[in-house]
């Protein structure tokens, strides 16, 4: 990679005051009663450790943005500008949020490194190492919007000028640097790259009665597999992929499979005449980049609440670290059963009525029907961790707002439940998924959440039942 290096002039540049306060120890886990998935549910009981935050002074607002959510805004713009599918937006958010974390906690630490042990000279930046962190990252990933992503950075580095040295910010850089290094070779070898050869499901063997209920490519675009080295790569804090793997899928001859697939086939047509005009939003809404929607509310809210700097490098690595996981949990069971699609099941007649060749899902309009298998819900497993997450960090009845690339206006919640019921009934108005999939999702989702915080980036001595 290209070294960057800045100049004294850089570094005196425009900047604002930005008050030091002392950082709270944010304990971002919750307490949690834990249900197998698959077996009789138990009740979990979060324990919302908004209280904690009441004990913390509220940071006194400066003109310089706190350069961890800075970042989260420059890393959703990044991503989006370049088109970066969802499956592969997970990836993405843990190596930059990852790389900012171990940084900022390797200068002052508070938490257990997740990779990188701390070891930054004593007069290093905090600020300094979270910028080059991030921007080292991005700029690994996306080399096309280098220039885009260097002005942004220089900005941020010369914004440090008026309250830090030239000689701390120097060295918060070279650290930075290092730290966002370490993890990019680190996970180099996760099993991301090489791409594999393409995935057709049973398409050779498509009409005939061993393909029944398996994936094939989807129309329009009839698209391979996405990303099938997804299911065996090497996660970030789980043992392996397979660790929470959902039981098989619902038998295709039982009453709820064909419940499932009805209300599918009557709401999530392109053309059904039974789906409201909200419900037609809801899903069009939620056909967004679901990693980045879920960072731009923990950004609201940890903005609204005021949070550290170091209080805002562990949420966001917490919070993408588990969507990483949970992507790879997703994978482990979407490429273990092969779940057909439902376009697939209405149009070979697996539905309640007649086969129906020209069905065709709401989403055809808009991204058409994903192409990897149909069990469980990416965006649902995504989605349940991510709720999971910011629920213990900020209390389960928290109200946010959530913009979407995909629709104009704002949508209101008023708590995780409320959006996560919403996301299910998006993706079975949407016509590509089915309910009891969307519920199995979130539950993976919630068991990798709940996985992920007990086993990284706690304070010392801060143990919780294994």
């Amino acid at each position: 990679m290209t070294e960057t290096r800045i100049s004294t002039t850089a570094l005196s540049g425009v900047a604002q005051a930005i008050g030091k306060s002392t950082e709270c120890n944010l304990r971002l886990i919750p307490s949690v009663v834990r249900q197998g998935i698959g077996a009789t549910a138990r009740r979990a009981a979060l324990i919302p450790i908004a209280a904690l935050f009441a004990a913390c002074p509220l940071r006194v607002s400066a003109a310089t943005p706190d350069p961890v959510l800075e970042w989260i805004a420059v890393m959703n713009t990044t991503v989006l500008t370049a088109g970066t599918a969802p499956n592969v937006t997970g990836r993405v958010v843990a190596l930059v949020s990852a790389s900012v974390f171990d940084a900022v906690n390797g200068i002052e630490p508070r938490f257990r490194p997740l990779y990188v042990r701390p070891d930054a000279p004593p007069n290093a930046s905090q600020r300094a190492a979270a910028i080059q962190a991030a921007y080292a990252i991005l700029l690994n990933l996306y080399p096309a919007q280098s220039a885009t992503l260097t002005n942004q950075r220089n900005a941020s580095v010369a914004a440090l000028a008026a309250t830090e040295t030239a000689n701390s910010i120097a060295a918060g850089i070279a650290w930075g640097q290092s730290v966002a290094d370490a993890i990019w070779a680190w996970r180099l070898t996760d099993g991301f790259a090489p791409t594999p050869p393409p995935f057709f499901g049973v398409q050779s063997i498509a009409g005939t009665p061993n393909s029944l209920g398996f994936w094939r490519p989807t129309p329009p675009a009839n698209a391979s597999g996405a990303t099938p080295q997804l299911a065996t790569m090497t996660p970030w804090v789980l043992t392996r992929p397979s660790l929470f793997r959902l039981p098989p899928p619902l038998a295709l001859n039982s009453p709820e499979y064909a419940a499932d697939l009805k209300e599918v086939r009557e709401m999530g047509s392109l053309s059904s005449a039974g789906r409201s005009s909200e419900q037609t939003e809801v899903a069009l809404f939620w056909a967004l980049n679901t990693p980045l929607a879920w960072n731009r509310v923990a950004a609201q809210l940890a903005a609204a609440r005021g949070l550290s700097l170091t209080e805002n490098a562990r949420l966001f690595a917490v919070l993408n670290v588990t969507l990483a996981d949970a992507i790879m949990a997703c994978w482990d069971s979407k490429y273990r059963y092969l779940s057909w699609r439902p376009v697939t099941a209405i149009r070979a007649g697996a539905a309640p009525g007649d086969p129906d060749a020209n069905w065709r899902p709401l989403l055809d309009s808009l991204t058409g029907t994903p192409a990897h298998p149909e069990y469980p819900s990416a965006h649902s497993t995504y989605s349940g961790a991510a709720a999971f997450i910011l629920a213990a960090a900020f209390g389960e009845n928290t109200a946010f707002n959530l913009t979407s690339e995909i629709r104009p206006g704002t949508r209101s919640y008023a708590s995780f439940s409320e959006a996560i019921a919403e996301i299910a009934d998006a993706r079975v108005f949407g016509g590509i998924h089915l309910r009891s999939s969307c519920a199995r999702g979130n539950s993976l989702g919630r068991a990798v959440a709940d996985y992920v915080s007990r086993h990284a980036m706690r304070a010392p001595g801060d143990e919780q039942d294994e």
